[in-house]
């Protein structure tokens, strides 16, 4: 019968160690549910006809396709035609069921507790059940868990959710512990990470499973430094993260579309399906997606391991506790593009700029798309910005410039660029037609470099960005406060789209993100630009490719027409730079 099929079929997914529980009346995305060869059985077809699917669909997956009240009707009418053995495998189903603390709703959410993915990014949508997800893989599935949101002050709702689910399986320690130690020994530590250097209150103590609830608040060096830490010794023991977000409403959690751009870039040239397994890894403190799991070597003394992400999605709809109450009127009635966010799971839904952001987001993309329609002119190459960072976390970043066209920058680990002569060797390699240097003095980290490139005689910029600035607005109405404003305005009108100069940059969402988040206030003595430490503290690294561009774009075009036989007088950007009174201000 219709029902004995069914659980002959479940059977045979025991047999297999597939999951037993049937995803959602929606097209299976593929590694989520997977699907096994199964006996055909004369009585499914009612079930592929009625629930217009395909013969060669999962006899699980058609049933579940059915509405809700055929679904009962069916089970109703073949309860009584079981036979006994079939009667006690039901009932042992029932059972383990029934004695689980947490069951995953139909559909995504199921498909999320069964993913194989290392790292899964689960939500999207508000609603859809990313914090329950959470807790019920760390009670069930794992040892030593962590789960996290940006503020402390925050977990309230999911240490309350926990409360429901592992009330009769544990005890839980409040105050500043915040621990639920479990009958069998597993342990869920619940914390917050407010200040950028906060995950290292949590470094050293190895977890198999971490769970960051509203990641996109996240900051990247934060996410990805706690991911380090994921691991067991015991074997056998799953290891894995889940990043239950909300898309990201700013710059800060704009490196999520970096990590899931196979879901979620538009631009990327191999789309994923949703659920599906793609491997990547992390050199330089860049994704780089790679062919499937195992080690690769780029140069480094060891290689490395890929890692499997996946990315899938949550609506309101899929959370049966929600979608009936007033929850979506709310949603509904929220401003755009927070809506579209919130209610839809949009995560490319234009990200809101703030009032007084120095580089509109939408002039970033557009410079972007020039970059991609166009290519490299036959011309010679202008100018290498240089921003230096010797040791530490932040990057090397070279962006070498051929006119209003941006070559793809060139980014190297802090750690690998120690010392000025590294530098030095890397902006030579970068050079191209004796073309302009740019290097950033500010801090003193570039002044080793330029020292060599002087001694090399190379033509080599030193820019120090507290200097005082004589040049004004392109209206002639506004000064600036010290070169770093003038930098990154001039940067900003010549991306202006009515009256700029159609630069192209390369697509790059770090760089975006670096662009898009200084803002700019008028003071007495000009517009002054946020400084470098503010923008870190929100952004959670310099922006070393911002800083690179804006070099390459300020500098150039004297050198340039030096080369070319026919001096000129320097641009308006250029004029008073080494004469400018210093006045020492950020």
């Amino acid at each position: 019968m219709l029902l004995g099929a069914l659980l002959r079929a479940v059977a045979e997914r025991e047999r297999q160690g597939l999951p037993q529980r049937a995803p959602a009346p929606t097209p299976v995305p593929v590694n989520v549910h997977r699907q096994i060869p199964l006996p055909r059985d004369p009585v499914l077809s009612a079930i592929y006809e009625e629930a217009g699917v395909a013969g060669d669909v999962d006899p699980i997956d058609a049933f579940m396709a059915l509405p809700g009240s055929r679904q009962l009707e069916i089970i109703e009418r073949e309860l009584s035609s079981l036979k006994d053995h079939e009667q006690r495998m039901l009932k042992e189903i029932l059972a383990r069921d029934l004695a689980r603390a947490f069951i995953p709703n139909p559909g995504p959410q199921t498909w999320a507790y069964n993913s194989e993915a290392d790292v899964l990014l689960y939500g999207g949508a508000a609603g859809g059940g990313k914090s329950a997800l959470l807790i019920g893989l760390a009670g069930q599935d794992h040892e030593r868990s962590l789960i996290l949101r940006r503020q402390a002050a925050e977990l309230d709702g999911l240490i309350d959710f926990s409360r429901d689910v592992l009330a009769q399986r544990g005890s839980f320690v409040g105050g500043h512990e915040k621990v639920w130690t479990l009958d069998d020994g597993a342990q869920i530590k619940f914390g917050g990470c407010k200040e950028k250097d906060k995950w290292r209150d949590y470094a050293g103590r190895a977890r198999d499973f971490l769970g960051l609830d509203e990641a996109g608040e996240f900051l990247e060096e934060q996410a990805a430094s706690l991911i380090g830490w994921v691991r067991s010794t015991k074997e056998g023991q799953r290891c894995r993260t889940v990043l239950a977000s909300n898309p990201p409403r700013g710059a800060e959690g704009e490196w999520m579309i970096r990590w899931f751009a196979p879901w979620l870039d538009e631009a990327f040239p191999d789309p994923a399906q949703p659920g599906e397994l793609r491997w990547c890894i992390r050199v330089n403190d860049e994704i780089e997606w790679v062919d499937g799991p195992g080690e690769y070597d780029r140069g480094d003394p060891e290689p490395y391991t890929a890692r499997s992400h996946t990315f899938i999605p949550a609506m309101l709809d899929d959370n049966p506790y929600l979608r009936q109450t007033g929850y979506r009127a709310t949603l509904q009635n929220l401003p755009e593009p927070l809506r579209s966010q919130l209610l839809k799971g949009d995560f490319l839904a234009g990200r809101e700029d703030d009032a007084w952001q120095v580089i509109p987001s939408d002039w970033v993309e557009a410079a972007f798309e020039r970059h991609d329609q166009a290519l490299k002119p036959n011309a010679p190459q202008t100018s290498v910005g240089i921003d230096v960072a010797q040791g530490g976390s932040d990057l090397t970043s070279l962006a070498p410039r051929y006119g209003t066209w941006f070559d793809k920058l060139q980014v190297h680990k802090g750690v690998d660029t120690k010392d000025g002569p590294q530098v030095a060797a890397l902006a030579i390699l970068a050079q191209r037609d004796s073309s302009q240097l740019v290097i950033d003095l500010g801090g003193g980290w570039g002044g080793s470099a330029y020292d060599h490139l002087k001694e090399n005689e190379s033509p080599i910029i030193g820019v120090n960005p507290a200097e005082g600035s004589l040049a004004k607005t392109r209206d002639g109405k506004l000064g600036f406060r010290n070169l770093r404003a003038e930098h990154w305005w001039k940067l900003r009108e010549a991306l202006d789209p009515q009256h700029g100069e159609n630069l192209a940059l390369p697509r790059d969402p770090a760089l975006k993100a670096d662009l898009t988040a200084p803002t700019w206030k008028l003071t007495a003595s000009g517009i002054q630009i946020e400084s470098k430490e503010d923008v870190r503290g929100r952004l959670g690294r310099s922006t070393d490719r911002a800083d690179a561009v804006i070099l390459a774009w300020a500098h150039g075009e004297y050198r340039a027409a030096q080369r070319a036989g026919h001096v000129r007088r320097q641009t308006k950007a250029n004029v008073g730079y080494g004469k400018a009174k210093k006045r020492g201000r950020r």
